[in-house]
């Protein structure tokens, strides 16, 4: 098995793949992004100073390792021009490459995203209001543009001229929304395309070479492994494939390039939006860890809903991606409580439930079976050496790592890249 390696939330995303992946990046010849787009939000720390990335992987902050966006990525020019506006001091240009085959983001996806939301009322998913699931709705019906339509304006122009056509009559008919200007829309892409084009490659070619040269692979995921199109619960998901298994379609390589799958989880679960949610809390205790813990969306902005660890989540999550082993990011957070709660299994209609349902309505009737953990109630904040942890936050640990049936690699314990604990180098050769 190739010493690559791709990192995944195994949970509703925020879990922390971020730092993860800034962490290890330094040991890989070059980090790619294979789904999803600027509705991501990965938040590095480096001695106390914060930069959050959106669609540039997070290996953008090293020197010698190259950066890719994969042709899974559904891509903003808009949002990747301010991102590269916020790297001072980052040659951006010199060190990114983007997919020729990347979907592209109009300003009409945009507005198709809100005006559903919109209209969906109380019922609205959630959605980071960006235009990922129009645009990717788009692809799946092949008339979407890709960058590689950029290299040729006449082309383009028509391509702009009918697809904002189609994306305005739904507006305007449909959800009573003012239309988009397909002109402008053109000049735009345009303009934008200029600063980036030389960016823009195969990557598949460009990550093959990589690897046929000894070169190691960070393939870095986005939301995390429940909000899966396919295997998350749907419809209260994101638009894409974010198991690990669509890090080879979204990048161009094939499954047995993938390597080790690292599944990155939070100490207690969180989610953004609508969705199921068994081990909510809606008590002091809840809104203790998300102030303790920040809990607020680094792309929306929003409150995150927080409850404790769900082990059946994390079973049907790591089921989905074939997970190795994972990482635990948060630990320090829950320092300060009197005991600690893990759902291991669901009760429902006098079963037990022990991965969670496919279904989505079938949450409605899960009970939280939990096991209770004395807290350990001193600060494991900066801790690097695992056996420094106090005694009832490595029980908590194993406990976690038992019930799963996986080792736990690493440990953050804050957001800093320093803080982090380290039990085995899943990049060793």
């Amino acid at each position: 098995m190739p010493k690559n390696v791709v990192v995944i939330g195994t949970q509703w995303g925020d879990e922390g793949k971020g730092k993860i992946v800034d962490l290890l990046a330094p040991r890989c010849q070059a980090v790619v992004r294979f789904q999803g787009g600027h509705n991501a939000g990965h938040t590095l720390v480096l001695d106390g100073k914060k930069t959050v990335l959106h669609l540039i992987p997070s290996g953008i902050l090293h020197d010698d390792t190259a950066c890719f966006i994969g042709n899974g990525v559904v891509l903003s020019l808009a949002a990747l021009h301010e991102e590269m506006q916020t790297l001072a001091g980052i040659d951006v240009t010199a060190k990114l490459k983007i997919s020729s085959a990347c979907v592209l983001i109009l300003p009409s996806h945009i507005a198709l995203d809100k005006a559903r939301e919109a209209m969906r009322g109380e019922t609205a998913i959630g959605t980071t209001g960006r235009g990922i699931g129009p645009a990717y709705e788009d692809k799946v019906a092949r008339r979407a543009i890709k960058l590689y339509d950029c290299f040729d304006k006449s082309n383009l122009r028509e391509k702009v001229k009918r697809l904002v056509g189609y994306h305005n009559f739904l507006l305007t008919n449909y959800y009573d929304a003012a239309p988009i200007d397909a002109d402008a829309t053109f000049k735009e892409l345009v303009r934008l395309f200029d600063g980036v084009s030389s960016m823009v490659t195969d990557v598949s070619v460009a990550l093959a070479e990589i690897q046929q040269q000894g070169g190691k692979i960070l393939f870095e995921g986005a939301q995390g492994a429940m909000l899966d199109i396919d295997h998350g619960t749907y419809p209260f998901v994101t638009s894409s494939n974010t198991s690990a298994g669509n890090a080879a379609s979204g990048t161009g390589l094939g499954p047995s390039d993938v390597g080790h799958v690292l599944g990155i989880a939070k100490a207690y679960t969180t989610r953004v939006g609508a969705g199921p949610f068994p081990t909510e809390l809606f008590d002091e205790i809840g809104q203790r860890i998300a102030k303790i813990g920040c809990e607020i969306g680094a792309s929306t902005g929003r409150a995150r809903r927080c409850g404790w660890f769900d082990v059946p989540v994390m079973r049907r999550a790591m089921m989905n991606s074939g997970v190795h082993s994972l990482c635990i990011t948060k630990l320090d957070v829950l320092d300060t409580l009197d005991e600690i709660k893990v759902c291991v299994a669901y009760e429902s209609d006098d079963k037990q439930i022990d991965i969670a349902p496919i279904e989505p309505q079938a949450f409605l009737d899960c009970r939280p079976i939990y096991r209770t953990f004395e807290g350990w109630q001193q600060s494991t904040s900066g801790i690097m050496d695992y056996e420094a942890l106090p005694e009832k936050a490595k029980t908590y640990l194993a406990a976690l790592s038992d019930l799963l049936g996986v080792g736990i690699d690493m440990v953050s314990t804050s957001p800093d890249r320093k803080d982090t604990i380290i039990r085995r180098d899943i990049l060793a050769d």
